[in-house]
């Protein structure tokens, strides 16, 4: 299913940080009152994260691989053409939804692949190219990423999520590469969040830096 700005199809809600209510916020971000009240946020959302991360590791193989398999055929319908178009994809990681099979097909018809590199802690992420079969070598967290691909700038960014909310933004593995990254890019490319449906929550509670994908593909067709 690919969810867009305004669908708020299949949220689930989950407990609120007990402040709440005393946020003050626009239409899409809430912003604490103060520093306390962010570090409550923080906790917060390593909690549900914590929770997100177990429930997606409790999925049998089969059913994921069926359900990566459906999040593929989705992403074939949003993107459309690939030749010419360079799409950024990830090595699956704890439980995530496996495209290493669709990216191989990306490549047969015409598109790049590549892969998010970690080069330094606090630092946008770096790009680079990768062909099924090129030379890998461990970066953070020992994830596979190519060892002599160039770098690109990359036409799409298919994101792998924690959690995502009715707004389509993001909860990540905490460590902000994703918003830092897509900040300091020269230009905006196609974001698409990739997940699980049972990983849709009501919010993240958005804070000012948090910068929401396009839309989200799940295995549920849309």
């Amino acid at each position: 299913m690919a969810h867009g700005a305004d669908d708020r199809r299949g949220a689930q809600y989950s407990s609120p940080p007990c402040f709440m209510h005393e946020l003050e916020g626009h239409a899409d971000r809430e912003t604490p009152a103060d520093p306390a009240q962010w570090a409550d946020v923080r906790r917060w959302r390593k909690a549900e994260r914590e929770r997100l991360i177990e429930d997606r590791l409790a999925i049998s193989a089969e059913a994921r691989g069926n359900m990566s398999a459906a999040i593929a055929a989705g992403l074939d319908t949003a993107i459309g053409g690939l030749r010419g178009r360079t799409i950024s994809l990830y090595w699956p990681f704890r439980g995530e939804p496996d495209l290493r099979g669709w990216a191989a097909g990306v490549v047969e018809r015409g598109g790049g692949v590549a892969l998010p590199v970690v080069i330094e802690k606090a630092r946008p992420l770096v790009f680079r190219s990768y062909r099924p079969g090129d030379r890998l070598e461990k970066g953070v967290w020992n994830i596979p990423v190519p060892a002599d691909g160039a770098e690109v700038l990359p036409d799409i960014v298919i994101a792998p999520l924690v959690g995502f909310d009715a707004k389509n933004f993001r909860l990540g593995y905490g460590g902000g590469f994703f918003d830092r990254t897509l900040a300091a890019l020269p230009r905006k490319p196609l974001v698409i969040g990739v997940g699980y449906s049972m990983q849709s929550i009501a919010t993240i509670y958005p804070q000012p830096h948090d910068i929401p994908m396009d839309f989200v593909v799940t295995e549920i067709p849309g």
